[in-house]
């Protein structure tokens, strides 16, 4: 699955009930979709401030399910990130003028099983996460 639209603000409540749709196919928990669904916020939330400050560009995110595994991966093309291992580190923020918690990739670490970050100034930043839902056996 893939899907693009424009960085704004109102626009992650989309991508995280399209996410969501996409995986309930997989039948996750309540507490395994809310997991993804916060992952898939923080990392849309980090496109549009981080990634394109205030212009309206696209972003995009593409979903594959391989077993009872999901991969999202959510795109933005804009300013990138200087140092990956800082912006992983709790409570920094680029943006501390706006009141940003500085927590995104922490809690998209926290959700997900695996979440890689691949970033070149000024050509974007990708997120990789990688969350496998655990199969629930019938109780008959």
């Amino acid at each position: 699955m893939k899907i693009e639209f424009l960085s704004k603000s109102q626009n992650e409540s989309f991508a995280r009930v399209v996410v969501a749709s996409f995986v309930a196919q997989l039948d996750p928990t309540i507490e395994e979709l809310a997991d993804i669904k916060t992952a898939v916020s923080e990392a849309v939330t980090n496109a549009i401030i981080h990634g394109y400050d205030s212009s309206t560009e696209k972003v995009v995110i593409e979903c594959k399910i391989k077993g009872n595994t999901i991969e999202i991966v959510v795109e933005d093309f804009g300013n990138g990130i200087d140092d990956i291992e800082l912006a992983r580190q709790p409570l920094y923020t680029s943006k501390p003028e706006l009141e940003r918690s500085g927590m995104g990739f922490t809690v998209m670490e926290t959700f997900m099983d695996e979440v890689s970050i691949e970033s070149q100034k000024g050509k974007g930043t990708k997120i990789n996460m990688i969350k496998t839902i655990k199969v629930v056996e019938n109780e008959e």
